[in-house]
């Protein structure tokens, strides 16, 4: 069980994750539903900053388990180019941690890990 299995959001999104090496690899699956631009079309900002976030959180979870998930303090998300209708991937990595802060970054992908749709950087309080 996963962090994101406590987070109805990532549910309705429809979220899956699987470990590769020692991060967290997130899915969010194609939807219709999930498509901000229909004319080219391209998935919505949105869906993809949710997926950053909560890949964010869940990593974090998983590196300090605690009853209460990480509180966003600040997310700021770049968006590199458009979500092809197809399933996204992210991952994240611990930047800096201390006693009470933690500093993320993570990367979403469709095809190639090397060639991100989009990034965050986020810092997150750590349940005390």
């Amino acid at each position: 069980m996963t962090a994101l299995d406590r987070i109805p959001y990532a549910a309705f999104l429809g979220l899956s994750a699987r470990q590769d090496d020692d991060r967290l690899v997130v899915t969010l699956p194609f939807a219709d539903r999930l498509i901000g631009n229909p004319i080219l079309p391209a998935l919505h900002g949105g869906a993809t900053a949710a997926l950053l976030e909560l890949t964010a959180i869940a990593q974090v979870a998983e590196t300090w388990p605690e009853e209460r998930l990480p509180k966003p303090i600040n997310v700021s998300v770049a968006y590199l180019r458009s979500g092809r209708p197809q399933d996204v991937h992210a991952r994240a990595r611990i930047g800096k941690a201390g006693r009470r802060v933690v500093h993320v970054l993570a990367e979403a992908w469709q095809d190639d890990p090397g060639q991100p749709i989009a990034t965050l950087t986020a810092h997150f309080l750590l349940a005390i």
